[in-house]
């Protein structure tokens, strides 16, 4: 599958992202499909694909990305992979871990044809800061932030979504510290959310403000810290520490890497100027990483079980919150049915 052909289900901004990350790769979107027509047709246009209904897709593509508020990803990504097409889920997996285990069902019964799309995953700088950290000696303690301008994109509302920053913008720093941290599983999370916007815009959004503190087996901890704030640029950094060394990086906007305060040479950008971002931030890797796992066969390095363990920490996070901070035991043994910002409200 050299060149596979794009299906997208719906029509934000990341399903744009999406698309232009096939366009950088050679690759065609032949089909959108979204509830709202307007939008679709724009991303149609945008791609050189045609409007179809979601219930025409695959619409003849080799994958289907959905990319749909969280609450529909089940629905949609089960029907597809159940008959045969390959699937990329967008971030976060879904709203409840009801929906999460009949996902990654579905993605058992697909031979694991399916994709959870964490991008940081598969950017340079986090690959080589995953590397680095791993090269310092036991890991003690991880920190991962990601500081973002309120995304004045998503029309949602956080009841309609499911959530705020922790559970919207926090998958990605979790995802960042279970790449780091391998095998070794964790064992608690503990969260303070809160809500200091006060802006119409940040009030839709839920909780603006999380903090997350999670124990791993082997004794590391890890503080994650995810927040919506007005008017700044996006800051997102990540650093690890051992008993022997320290490996620092900032992610966005520009890629820095250091070992025990020295740096270290990163390669320059193969992409054009407007593409640069797609690659950065590891939309590009990500579907070349998928289209060769497809073709040999092999499960994707962050398949939906993955998924699955960040969504897990998010209701673990949103529990403890509501519970004033206190730890909560993972594996996660609440409610399977509520989304995390019901959970965090009780």
């Amino acid at each position: 599958m050299d060149r596979p052909t794009l299906a997208i289900c719906g029509a934000g901004m990341i399903a744009g992202v999406h698309a232009a990350a096939a366009g950088a790769l050679g690759w065609r979107t032949v089909a959108v499909a979204s509830r709202s027509a307007g939008s679709a047709s724009r991303l149609a246009r945008a791609a050189d694909a045609r409007v179809v209904s979601v219930a025409q897709l695959p619409a003849g593509a080799d994958i289907v990305v959905v990319a749909t508020p969280p609450g529909s990803h089940a629905s949609e990504a089960i029907r597809l992979l159940d008959a045969g097409v390959a699937v990329i889920v967008e971030q976060p997996l879904c709203t409840t871990l009801a929906d999460a285990d009949r996902l990654v069902d579905a993605g058992d019964r697909s031979g694991g044809r399916a994709l959870y799309a964490a991008n940081l995953a598969y950017a340079p700088i986090v690959q080589r800061f995953v590397t680095a950290a791993r090269s310092i000696g036991v890991l003690q303690h991880l920190e991962i932030r990601a500081l973002q301008p309120l995304p004045t994109w998503r029309t949602s509302s956080a009841e309609q979504w499911g959530g705020g920053a922790s559970f919207d913008l926090g998958v990605h720093p979790i995802a960042v510290a279970l790449l780091v941290a391998g095998p070794d599983e964790v064992v608690s999370v503990s969260a303070v959310l809160r809500r200091d916007g006060a802006d119409a815009v940040g009030a839709r959004l839920g909780d603006d403000h999380a903090e997350l503190r999670l124990r791993f087996a082997s004794g590391m901890t890890a503080r994650l810290v995810a927040r919506w704030q007005a008017g700044t640029e996006a800051l997102w950094d990540a650093q690890a520490s051992s008993a022997t060394g320290v490996a620092r990086a900032e992610i966005f906007p520009s890629p820095v890497l250091e070992v025990d305060g020295e740096p270290v040479e990163l390669e320059r950008s193969s992409a054009a100027r407007t593409l640069a971002p797609l690659e950065h931030g590891g939309y590009i890797g990500q579907l070349a990483a998928y289209a060769d796992d497809l073709a040999r066969g092999r499960e994707p390095m962050t398949g939906l079980r993955f998924g699955r363990r960040v969504l897990e920490i998010v209701m673990g996070a949103a529990t403890s919150a509501a519970q004033g901070g206190e730890a909560v035991a993972l594996p996660f043994t609440g409610s399977r049915h509520h989304t995390p910002l019901e959970l965090w409200r009780n």
